[in-house]
């Protein structure tokens, strides 16, 4: 039985994430930042007895704190949605097609149907329409098979509508199924409902792995309307110049990412707010370097230079228990009980690379008792000893004590570190063990010297340490990873 598994992936890149190499919108070569704007087009779509719900619409309004109205309409919230699809569109309809600035809409099928002249105006400019859901309302506690009857009717309503299958999808106010759910139906080039990076992903869903472009609530005018957010255009305008700033660095520093902003309607396309977006919107255009992208756009680009990749076997957490022992058993010396320990430790993504594994398998070793890890200590060979000369020894240490030239002594060489293991062994009831790895012959030999002087209690922990090392440069020449 496999012991519990964590479902989320706290390592993502890691230290060394992937170059995106985003195509150049001028001479200077790779863009060294990807900036993409997402409006959200919500109005009409949103809660409403007019609409069917229980109560009005309580969610990202001029009225903070605002409750629903358990059946009755709510005129003021209902002319301030209005005001987004009347008003605050156009707004950004032409400040975007005026400085030919591409985006992506996030769409609400039901919103789009109310609204068929701004829908005809979002393809003429050349924007991509993805998936808002069918409505803007949460879904957190809809049941499976009701999220992905809504998700169907949302794509055939979009599709009626645009004259489109919508590519991306985007629900928001979503469920823990809402990935799995756009996943499954495999019609989307990518979904959205993650915050979880600043470069695209691929998720991994049952046979299929699905490309994730992670979306933004910070850098998101949304701030306007929640407690300790953007009280002026200024502020909007300050913290997307900074969020551009840190991300334009890294790129011109070989680590180019993808900045998402997101938009509403009735937020930002108030007229004491737009100007704000207007300001970042220059101080981005007038960088060198900057690729405005819609995210299919994202998504297709990484897609063709980093495509999922499926067949690279099964990831250590989620290996079975004899496949794990089978492939770790040995990292540390002849005792497979570490790996089977470390098994049963609550294994995540996390763990597979080097880095992560390590860090399980130094905590079972770390936890077991003395005799045990003495055991481990016994089990390692001696240095250019007899196991070595006979040939004895296991893969890896062979070519650990190949790798610093002790394969290859001379007679006063050999002799001298048979003295030394002689005398270490002596004293400390273990050999001498080192990563050999990390040294050459002459330092070996100079710590072999220096060491047999400690006491056990601290030569033992010593060892330990470096039986650490061992295993995880080991894991680093099996899993491929330094990170």
């Amino acid at each position: 039985m496999t012991p519990p598994r964590y479902p989320r992936d706290m390592i993502g890149y890691g230290a060394h994430p992937p170059d995106p190499r985003w195509p150049a919108p001028d001479s200077s070569g790779s863009a060294k930042i990807a900036v993409q704007i997402v409006l959200n087009y919500e109005e009409g779509g949103e809660n409403a007895t007019l609409h069917g719900d229980a109560g009005s619409e309580a969610f990202l309004s001029e009225i903070v704190g605002a409750a629903s109205w358990p059946g009755q309409r709510h005129w003021n919230m209902e002319s301030i949605y209005e005001y987004g699809a009347r008003a605050g569109f156009w707004r950004l309809h032409r400040l975007f097609t005026e400085m030919g600035i591409p985006l992506t809409v996030y769409g609400v099928a039901t919103a789009l149907a109310r609204s068929p002249e701004q829908v005809a105006a979002m393809k003429d400019a050349g924007w991509e329409i993805a998936s808002h859901g069918l409505r803007w309302i949460e879904y957190k506690d809809f049941p499976r098979q009701d999220e992905a009857a809504h998700m169907a009717e949302a794509v055939a309503l979009h599709t009626e509508v645009t004259g489109e299958r919508p590519l991306g999808w985007y629900t928001g106010r979503c469920s823990m199924n809402t990935v799995s759910l756009a996943s499954e139906e495999g019609g989307f080039a990518y979904v959205a409902d993650s915050y979880a990076d600043d470069l695209p992903y691929w998720h991994r869903e049952g046979e299929r792995s699905q490309l994730i472009v992670p979306y933004t609530l910070d850098a998101n005018d949304m701030r306007f309307a929640t407690p300790q957010g953007f009280n002026s255009g200024d502020q909007f305008f300050a913290y997307l110049k900074d969020s551009f700033d840190a991300l334009y660095a890294e790129g011109k520093a070989g680590r180019a990412k993808m900045m998402s902003v997101g938009l509403h309607c009735r937020l930002v396309g108030r007229p004491g707010r737009v100007q704000g977006l207007k300001k970042f919107l220059e101080y981005a255009a007038a960088h060198q370097g900057v690729w405005f992208a819609r995210r299919i756009d994202i998504a297709r680009h990484w897609a063709q230079h980093f495509p999922a990749s499926d067949s690279g076997g099964v990831p250590p957490s989620q290996m079975r228990k004899d496949e794990f022992v089978e492939a770790f058993g040995g990292v540390f010396e002849h005792s497979p009980w570490v790996a089977k320990r470390a098994y049963k430790i609550e294994l995540g993504a996390a763990h597979d690379t080097a880095e992560g594994l390590h860090n399980a398998m130094a905590r079972a070793f770390r936890t077991a008792s003395e005799d045990e890890r003495l055991g481990v200590l016994t089990a390692h060979p001696d240095l250019a000893g007899k196991l070595a000369q006979a040939k004895r020894l296991t893969a890896s240490s062979t070519d650990e004590q190949a790798s610093a030239g002790l394969d290859a002594l001379t007679d006063q060489e050999r002799a001298t570190f048979e003295m030394l293991n002689a005398d270490y062994t002596a004293k400390f009831g273990f050999p001498f063990i080192i990563a050999v790895k990390d040294n050459t012959k002459a330092s070996i030999l100079d710590a072999f010297r220096r060491r047999i002087g400690h006491d056990r209690p601290t030569e033992f922990a010593e060892a330990c340490r470096q039986v650490e090392r061992i295993a995880r440069l080991r894991l680093e020449a099996m899993l491929g990873d330094a990170g």
